[in-house]
């Protein structure tokens, strides 16, 4: 338990502005507060008619934004909007506003800002059916205006980097995921728009969300480009005391890979949108843990003080290793979440703490399809964070193809590559080939291969062989292991290689279950 302010005291819950109202760098945070000092209301959504409720994710795919009626879309800004119609499985309404010279505008639902494949829309004169979220176009590199984000259900977000396909989500706050209570999902409220720029100025997105737990304001600055780069500042308001809360965390999909295929008969390589999880953790040591389609929940804790950074990286970028000609898995985005200082505010330390003591969190779930999002990753701070307080909290994310290179005072490592595990010689052990890769591993006369040795630990389990093969000509180090488990139901590895007493690759790490 940590200090903390004053409880709030209870007044009528707020509304949102009306139109010509002043914006200020406040209203968000004054709503969100004032929402928390109310007990939670759930949004209703008996009011969105059945023709929308019950269209299947196909049906709902149909319903886009009519030629022209993209907000901002012919005024040669870098951004446009463009409002996302409720229906389907997005029921909850989400009340979007722009802000132009430091006024508010409300967005009005409008029947013709959609078309539609043969789905006929409620009359508007009868009723409101409401926006359940927005998807954002850019210009990239002065180009023209393209995908670039999209804002939807409960609390997630998506961006790509130039040339990239939508991949992995974000989680703009997640609260209890995978605890025995439940999940304590915030939702999107409110969106409100800053008019964009020109010549590559970055787009000001500010959000209000609500849970049972607490609310919560968000400003968002983001930048496409080859990497594309959001900066997020959050506000919490408790209601309640919280005790798992979830930072920087994201989802993606991983059905079968060459580290795993269990229970998979299908004629591609592979299929998944992240490879695996990255960490830089305050002690600076480098991470590398390929995830996986697990046969039952499993739950990692990588426990740290004050981390780097951390993410969901898709390292694989050729065809090959998917031969997917329609996902296109080796396009799809790495996100990079680094902690920022400087979250201010007298909060009785809360902002010095929600990024100290804590853990990086990885969840693995079962799933027999490609469209789950089954592996999810986040930041556990340690710190609990009482109820009627404020709390607050900076991060960057960083949508790439490779994430950020590490600080220059930190040493070169070599990084993990494509991992790969089948049968051993014995129905007992199984067998593991990783790849290392990197100019580090080749430093020795004329560019050989400087002695090198592996630190390889299973527990519980026995690693009853183990080789070293390079390949100077790919610039990759493979180490070959067997495991014997010993009839145990899983095993956690630890693999690095050093070049006499240096570590010169990152950690590689992994639980194999029988």
């Amino acid at each position: 338990m940590v200090g903390a302010k004053p409880a709030f005291a209870q007044q009528t819950a707020p509304a949102l502005p009306a139109a010509g109202t002043t914006f200020t760098a406040s209203t968000v945070p004054d709503i969100a507060r004032a929402l928390a000092r109310q007990p939670y209301l759930p949004q209703r959504t008996d009011d969105l008619p059945d023709v929308l409720k019950n269209l299947t994710r196909e049906q709902y795919a149909g319903i886009r934004t009519a030629p022209g009626a993209a907000i901002w879309g012919d005024a040669g800004f870098d951004f446009a909007v463009e409002p996302l119609h409720r229906g389907s499985v997005y029921t909850d309404r989400v009340q979007l506003f722009l802000v132009e010279d430091g006024i508010v505008r409300p967005v009005p639902y409008a029947r013709d800002r959609f078309a539609t494949d043969g789905i006929a829309l409620p009359d508007p004169g009868q009723t409101d059916p409401g926006f359940s979220g927005f998807r954002l176009r850019a210009r990239f590199a002065g180009g023209d205006l393209s995908d670039f984000a999209s804002f939807q259900g409960v609390s997630f977000f998506r961006l790509i980097a130039r040339g990239q396909g939508f991949g992995l989500t974000a989680r703009a706050l997640m609260l209890r995921p995978a605890d025995a209570r439940g999940e304590d999902f915030s939702r999107w409220r409110a969106f409100f728009i800053e008019r964009p720029g020109k010549d590559g100025a970055p787009l000001v997105v500010h959000a209000l969300l609500d849970a049972e737990s607490c609310s919560a304001a968000l400003r968002m600055t983001l930048k496409p480009g080859d990497a594309s780069v959001v900066e997020m500042e959050g506000s919490i308001f408790t209601r309640a005391e919280i005790d798992h809360l979830g930072l920087g965390g994201a989802q993606t999909s991983y059905l079968f890979g060459p580290v795993g295929r269990r229970g998979v008969d299908d004629a591609r390589a592979a299929a998944y949108s992240s490879g695996g999880l990255q960490i830089r953790n305050g002690g600076g040591e480098a991470i590398w843990r390929p995830v996986n389609n697990p046969q039952n929940l499993q739950i990692s804790s990588f426990v740290d003080d004050g981390p780097d950074g951390f993410g969901l990286m898709q390292r694989t970028r050729d065809y090959a290793a998917f031969q997917d000609d329609v996902q296109h898995w080796e396009w799809r985005p790495s996100l990079w979440i680094e902690p920022l200082p400087g979250a201010g505010g007298s909060d009785g330390g809360l902002s010095d703490t929600v990024w100290g003591a804590g853990a990086v969190t990885l969840l693995e779930i079962p799933s027999d399809s490609e469209i789950n999002e089954n592996v999810i990753a986040y930041w556990r701070p340690k710190v609990v964070i009482p109820a009627n307080v404020e709390a607050r909290f900076r991060y960057r994310q960083t949508w790439c193809w490779q994430p950020p290179s590490p600080a220059p005072d930190q040493p070169a490592l070599a990084v993990a590559g494509i991992s790969r595990s089948g049968r051993g010689s014995s129905a007992a052990r199984r067998l593991f080939l990783v790849d290392f890769i990197g100019d580090i591993l080749f430093t020795g006369r004329d560019g050989a291969v400087p002695e090198l040795r592996t630190v390889l630990i299973a527990g519980p389990g026995t690693i009853t062989r183990q080789a070293i093969y390079p390949y100077p000509e790919r610039r990759t180090v493979r180490v070959v292991f067997e495991l014997d488990a010993g009839g145990q139901p899983a095993s956690e590895l630890r693999l690095a290689l050093k070049s006499g007493e240096r570590q010169v690759s990152e950690t590689w790490l992994y639980r194999w279950t029988g």
